[in-house]
């Protein structure tokens, strides 16, 4: 049975952290603002032709972007978040942990839960901002687009996780998520359409993960969809519950040397 004690203990640990890095808390929002001011606006421009229209499937470009920069914030953090592991590794605190007299699995699970609520929080952040800067987004989608962010959260964090439990070094940890981030972000439908791809981009596209987080996002914020809804909402619970089990797993397989 889950110790839901250790699992709310672990939670909160990860959200103090979080919130004690002041440069982490303004970095992760400054962030997803610069590329909506700097790629959104600027392209924005760009794109008021009505051809330019049919290509965003009857958007504005900043319509477009928005949902996509949401996920892609809510990506971002949760995914890096696994670095806090490798930290962990080298300040000592993995090895109390893995010696303590209580579930592996709900302290994998706990940490999971609380970096996702920081990726949430910033998600919260962005849309908001959106909500006020694209004129086509339906507000009344934002909750359940925030409950697509959550499992998107917790589908990447426990990837970054996984990740971090058989690494020794943040630099390496660093280099092989930025290696595995920016593909999966311009490989998601987040920035340009996926129909606008090569045939070979394509393929890479549908394989992404968080292409159906973006497009079930966009579909609840502006009624467009590349996709079935529904799919997409299925492969995200089913991902999200295998990434969930490779996270715990691999913790419990962890060591320290």
């Amino acid at each position: 049975m889950l110790d839901f004690n250790t699992v709310y203990i672990m939670a909160y640990r990860q959200i103090k952290r979080f919130f004690r890095a002041r440069s982490r808390v303004i970095g992760s929002i400054l962030n997803p603002v610069m590329w909506l001011i700097f790629f959104g606006l600027g392209w924005s421009s760009l794109f008021k032709a009505p051809m330019a229209k049919i290509m965003f499937y009857g958007l504005d470009y900043m319509s477009y972007l928005a949902p996509g920069v949401l996920m892609m914030t809510i990506f971002m953090s949760s995914f890096i978040g696994g670095v806090t592991v490798i930290w962990d590794k080298e300040f000592g605190y993995l090895k109390e942990v893995l010696v303590a007299p209580v579930s592996r699995t709900a302290s994998i699970i706990g940490r999971a839960l609380g970096e996702t609520l920081t990726a949430m929080l910033q998600g919260v952040a962005i849309l908001i901002a959106v909500l006020l800067i694209a004129p086509l987004l339906n507000p009344l989608g934002a909750p359940l687009a925030l409950a697509v962010g959550l499992l998107v959260a917790l589908s990447f964090t426990s990837m970054g996780i996984t990740i971090a439990s058989r690494m020794k070094s943040m630099e390496g940890f660093h280099m092989l998520v930025n290696l595995i981030m920016l593909p999966l972000v311009f490989l998601s439908g987040a920035i340009y359409p996926i129909d606008n791809m090569p045939l070979w981009m394509k393929g890479i596209a549908y394989v992404n993960p968080l292409t159906y987080g973006v497009d079930l996002a966009r579909w609840l914020l502006t009624g467009v969809s590349q996709m079935d809804p529904v799919f997409d909402l299925t492969l995200l619970l089913v991902l999200t519950a295998v990434m969930i089990a490779i996270a715990s797993y691999a913790f419990n397989k962890a060591t320290i040397e």
